[in-house]
C-alpha cells in the first residue's frame, strides 16, 4: 500500500513539474525571441540566437539626414558588445525612398562609410500592410507607427521591449544611457 501511495505522489509531482514548465514556455512566448528575420542572403535567423543580450532594434536608411547616426551606433556597439549588447539593423525604404538598392549595396555603403560591424538584416517595411511581424509586435509593445528612419527599440535581456526612441526626439546620449541601465 505504501508503494502505491508513493507512486501516486510521484505521478502527481511529475505532473506538477510538467505543468510548471509548460506555463513557463507560454509566459516567455511573448518576447522578441519568438521571431525570425531574414539576413542579407535571404536566410532565416531566429532572434532566439540573441537570447540573454540587450538589443537595440533600429530601422535605418543610407540617404537620410539621420544616416550619420551609424557612427554613434557603431561606437555604442563597440563600447558595450562585450557586455552582452547587440544592435539589429533593419534597412527600410518606406520614408522618402531613402534606402534604395539591394542589401549588398546598402551593406557595402554602411561598412565602407561607417565601418559598421553589428548585424544588418534584409530590407523590410515597418508600417502598413507589409510591415514585418517583428515591427508589428514592437509597435504593439510601444504603440504608434514608426514616424521616420532610425527609430530605435530597446530590448532587455529577457526579450521585452523597455524603450522606444524616435530619431527626431531622442538624442543618442539618451539612448546610450538607457542601454547602460539595461547592462
Amino acid at each position: 500500500m505504501k508503494q502505491v501511495k508513493f507512486l501516486a505522489l510521484m505521478l502527481v509531482a511529475t505532473m506538477l513539474v510538467a505543468a510548471c514548465k509548460s506555463e513557463e514556455k507560454t509566459e516567455n512566448k511573448d518576447n522578441i525571441y519568438q521571431f525570425s528575420v531574414l539576413d542579407g542572403r535571404g536566410d532565416s535567423v531566429s532572434l532566439a540566437d540573441y537570447q540573454g543580450q540587450v538589443l537595440l532594434v533600429v530601422n535605418t536608411a543610407t540617404q537620410c539626414g539621420y544616416t550619420p547616426q551609424y557612427e554613434d551606433l557603431e561606437r555604442i556597439y563597440e563600447a558595450y558588445r562585450d557586455q552582452g549588447f547587440t544592435i539589429l539593423d533593419f534597412p527600410c525604404n518606406q520614408f522618402g525612398g531613402q534606402a534604395p538598392g539591394s542589401y549588398d549595396v546598402i551593406h557595402e555603403y554602411c561598412t565602407s562609410t561607417y565601418n559598421i560591424t553589428f548585424p544588418q538584416f534584409a530590407k523590410i517595411d515597418v508600417n502598413g500592410a507589409n510591415a514585418s511581424p517583428l515591427y508589428v509586435w514592437l509597435k504593439e509593445k510601444k504603440p504608434g507607427d514608426i514616424p521616420w528612419n532610425f527609430t530605435k527599440f530597446l530590448i532587455d535581456r529577457k526579450g521585452n521591449v523597455v524603450g522606444r526612441y524616435d530619431a527626431q526626439t531622442s538624442s543618442m546620449t539618451t539612448v546610450e544611457r538607457a542601454i547602460r541601465a539595461q547592462l
